[in-house]
């Protein structure tokens, strides 16, 4: 931070007095630089450019062969010299024999009192101690400025921006004109970008209309450290076009004091405080008829100072501001722009290398690694790695930047492994890079340090959440806490902060962390000693959810309740673990039954299986009913995995623990997963499974459950099918679609059509249109498995018309996609290839074959863009059926 009076910028006020007078415009300044010359080299070439960028002489001893002694000579430089610019940073320099100082020491000591002397400190810095003495003389010396820097790039913007002050006040003085001279002005400084903005195009047309609209004269871009705000900003700068008579770029990054802001945004417009009126009422004589775009750049630490913001859009009525922060300013007239993390491709096993090379943050990471490495490229190969690395970042560009510097060493395949602990990966070297930006947990740190000391506690007990939480979730998870005072206010500050994002779904306020800052929240959680207790407050919160969900899973309400338990699922998984590892089991067996639907439609079976087997492998002593619980949904699951083992004897023990809890509902429910066991088993029971299916369907509880009455009868259907009784199996499918459509229930309906498709299929009268309908239903809902399904009934109609390219893409797609889930329920895959056998049985077998194996790598836009697509002519031939259990 800069120490008054001596200001870089202010310099020149001080010593106007008895400044050299520059007689005309063109005169050349001569800038004296002094410094300590290999370990300050790349920072040399910096001052030398930033001088010679406004067009100045540089004026620099280097060691050589000269005619002339080198005290002697640098003293003539000096008198020649019109500006004294120091250097230091660890060393005090060579000391001449004879001499009792340096030549470092010596230049500050001959440069003239009257010398505008600008002194520039790197930090941070382990200081000889002869060069430490010399650097306390230098901060107590009220006729010098004193600027800590870090790297050689911001050196040069503050070089840059003081030169051209001085300049704009020297010559001001030199004509005798008022202080508010508007043509003494320099034009205004814009750092140069170092790398290209990519995927920012859209941003940055937004921001371009914006900022030309007078009616939106305060744009602020809000986001997290890291996003790429002040990247977006200079871009918006460079490309304002004529619209402005000058943009100016001010950096706030070292200023820590509100009041200091308006005097930053004075020095880089170059108007000096004369004192004699408020600054922002000077600012409006030295810029009237002027239109300025002036960007404020990091000021979320001086968002005290908004105010002084908001005056200037009076006083400087031809101004427009662009600013960057980590916060909003909460002001009148206040535009926000949200910056977003870049564009993530899709999941990348259902995408082309073509289309994940075009998703933004790909193109960043790819970009960023190629400058790491030249021999770096996405190709087929690494891809996938790449775009995993990509979603994993979730797309904030300062993580994909560091992660991809790391190309030298780790492969994408390694880097991806390492991302499980991402913090230490992302970290970068680069000299250039500023300091709270060189590793993304001081770029989160930066944000934490300015939050209140409620924020700060909020923020580290949200440690304990795994993914997107709700507002009920904050309060049952800080319920008791003396700094809980005002919940959502300390939120909103968290979401003004950049280190919570909040969003709505079905009219509720959700809350998420980046990955990054979710990785630090979590860690200083781990340090909270009530971490345990806080743990069980979170799993008991996600297993009263599920009681208050149960219900809102059937019907109208279904894909409201799904999309909710989605949103949070990573924190309803983190709860049953939890529960399970304290021997709560019968708690996670509820959970995991009230939520069968759930589980069932997002495809999440395979893990909720393994942990009701972990459950009754465990040794806890379990309840009767969760013990039923653990063997039925155990031994339903298993029939939609080829390779397990179906236990009939299992279920029959579930449905005789229900009966002896009384549950009524469930006893259906497990009888209905015991007539499928009795089908799917080796060898099929069939009279037994329906025997068992009609006793699911006589029960009370059922009927009057549209949703599993509507999936009961589908179940019995595809017994009667099997049994041979096509027309009775037809009824039941029926029925079920009605049920389900007088409920509103998609995932029932769904079903039931597929039923019916495969039914009219086996009948010779193929309806495509009832598989299309099933697949719009499951892409709703995002049920994978439906997908498959409906792919493959697509499929088998196509086949029986005679479209054996359109057939084979699509079972192709459909493997693909049972490939992925790992589900395929053993009846059925059994019965379904009779279609495919029928096809391969002609001539036309290998342009079947073919097309399979499209299918299987066809990118799932493509493929839904083909299933989706209306059906050609229908030819009346046979094919077999296949359907799907509950």
């Amino acid at each position: 931070m800069r120490r008054h009076p001596g200001d870089a910028r202010e310099v020149a006020v001080m010593e106007r007095a008895s400044a050299p007078v520059i007689r005309t415009p063109d005169q050349r300044l001569r800038v004296f630089v002094s410094s300590t010359l290999k370990e300050l080299e790349p920072e040399r070439r910096a001052v030398r450019a930033a001088i010679e960028r406004l067009r100045l002489a540089p004026v620099m001893f280097e060691l050589g062969a000269r005619p002339h002694p080198p005290r002697q000579l640098y003293r003539a430089y000096l008198q020649q010299s019109d500006v004294f610019v120091g250097v230091y940073w660890q060393q005090y320099g060579w000391i001449a024999p004879g001499e009792e100082v340096s030549g470092l020491e010596d230049e500050y000591v001959l440069a003239p009192r009257e010398m505008p002397r600008l002194i520039y400190v790197k930090q941070p810095a382990e200081r000889e101690a002869r060069l430490a003495e010399l650097m306390e003389r230098v901060r107590s010396d009220d006729t010098a400025s004193y600027t800590p820097f870090s790297t050689a790039e911001e050196l040069a913007e503050l070089v840059t921006a003081d030169l051209a002050t001085l300049l704009a006040e020297r010559f001001d003085t030199s004509r005798g004109a008022s202080a508010h001279s508007a043509d003494a002005i320099p034009a205004g400084y814009l750092p140069a970008p170092y790398s290209n903005a990519i995927g920012r195009e859209r941003d940055l047309a937004t921001l371009l209309a914006w900022v030309r609209d007078d009616a939106r004269r305060l744009v602020t871009l809000v986001g997290p450290g890291g996003i790429g705000k002040s990247r977006l900003a200079i871009e918006v700068a460079h490309n304002a076009g004529e619209r402005f008579d000058r943009v100016t770029f001010v950096s706030l990054a070292q200023v820590r004091d509100p009041d200091e802001v308006l005097g930053a945004i004075a020095r880089a417009l170059g108007v000096r405080d004369s004192g004699d009126a408020p600054l922002s009422e000077q600012l409006g004589i030295a810029r009237a008829g002027r239109r300025d775009l002036i960007v404020l750049d990091n000021f979320e630490q001086l968002v005290a100072a908004a105010a002084d913001v908001v005056a200037l859009l009076t006083d400087l009525p031809g101004a427009t501001f662009l600013v960057t922060s980590r916060v909003r300013l909460r002001v009148r007239g206040e535009q926000v722009f949200d910056v977003e993390p870049l564009g993530l491709p899709a999941e990348p096993s259902q995408t082309s290398t073509r289309v994940i090379l075009e998703a933004p943050a790909v193109m960043l990471f790819r970009d960023r690694a190629r400058a790491a490495d030249p021999r770096f490229d996405v190709t087929d190969d690494n891809a996938e790695a790449v775009a995993r690395i990509c979603r994993a970042l979730e797309g904030v560009p300062l993580a994909i930047e560091l992660a991809a510097a790391r190309i030298r060493v780790l492969t994408p395949a390694a880097m991806l492994q390492r991302l499980d602990r991402m913090l230490s990966l992302l970290v970068t070297a680069a000299r250039d890079v500023p300091e709270r930006q060189r590793t993304i947990q001081a770029t989160v740190q930066w944000s934490i340090d300015l939050l209140s000391s409620d924020a700060r506690a909020l923020f580290e007990r949200l440690g304990v959440f795994s993914g997107t939480f709700s507002l009920d979730a904050v309060e049952a998870v800080t319920a008791g806490e003396p700094w809980v005072t005002d919940l959502l206010d300390t939120l909103l500050e968290l979401v003004d902060g950049s280190l919570l994002r909040q969003r709505d779904e079905h009219a509720l306020p959700l809350f998420s962390m980046l990955v990054p800052v979710r990785e630090i929240a979590a860690a200083r959680f781990e340090l909270d000693p009530d971490a345990a207790t806080v743990r069980r407050a979170h799993a008991e919160y996600y297993a009263r959810l599920a009681t208050h969900t149960e219900l809102r899973l059937r019907g109208a309400t279904q894909s409201a309740a799904v999309d909710r338990l989605e949103a949070e699922r990573d924190d309803l998984r983190a709860g049953c673990r939890h529960l399970i590892a304290v021997g709560e089991a019968d708690v996670v067996a509820d959970v995991v039954w009230r939520l069968f639907l759930y589980w069932w439609i997002r495809n999440l079976l395979p893990e909720v299986k393994a942990w009701m087997e972990a459950v009754l492998e465990s040794g806890q002593e379990l309840s009767p009913r969760s013990r039923a619980i653990a063997l039925a949904f155990s031994s339903w699951v298993a029939i939609w995995q080829p390779d397990s083992q179906i236990s009939t004897e299992r279920m029959e023990h579930a449905i005789a623990l229900f009966r002896a809890d009384g549950d009524e509902f469930s006893v259906g429910l497990a009888l209905s997963i015991a007539s499928l066991t009795y089908m799917s088993a080796t060898p099929a029971d069939l009279a037994l499974a329906e025997q068992r299916q009609r006793s699911a369907l006589a029960s009370d509880a059922v009927r009057h459950d549209a949703t599993f009455h509507s999936l009961f009868e589908s179940v019995l259907g595809r017994i009667l099918h099997f049994r041979g009784d096509d027309a009775g199996a037809v009824e039941c499918f029926e029925r079920a679609r009605k049920l389900a459509e007088g409920a509103g229930d998609e995932f029932a309906e769904r079903i039931a059509l597929n039923q019916i498709g495969w039914a009219r299929i086996a009948a010779g009268e193929p309806q495509p249109a009832l598989f299309t309908r099933a697949l719009e239903l499951s892409l709703r809902l995002r049920n994978e498995d439906g997908d498959a399904y409906a792919l493959e009934g697509l499929a088998g109609s196509a086949a029986v018309v005679g479209d054996v390219e359109r057939a084979g893409v699509l079972l192709g797609a459909a493997e693909a996609v049972r490939a992925r889930t790992g589900l395929r329920e053993q009846r059925s895959y059994v019965t379904y290839q009779a279609f495919v056998d029928a096809v391969l049985a002609t001539d036309r077998s290998a342009e079947f074959e073919a097309a399979r194996v499209v299918g299987r790598r066809m990118p799932r836009q493509a493929v839904l863009e083909i299933a989706l697509a209306p059906e050609k002519g229908v030819v009346a031939t046979g094919a077999s059926s296949t359907s799907e259990g509950p």
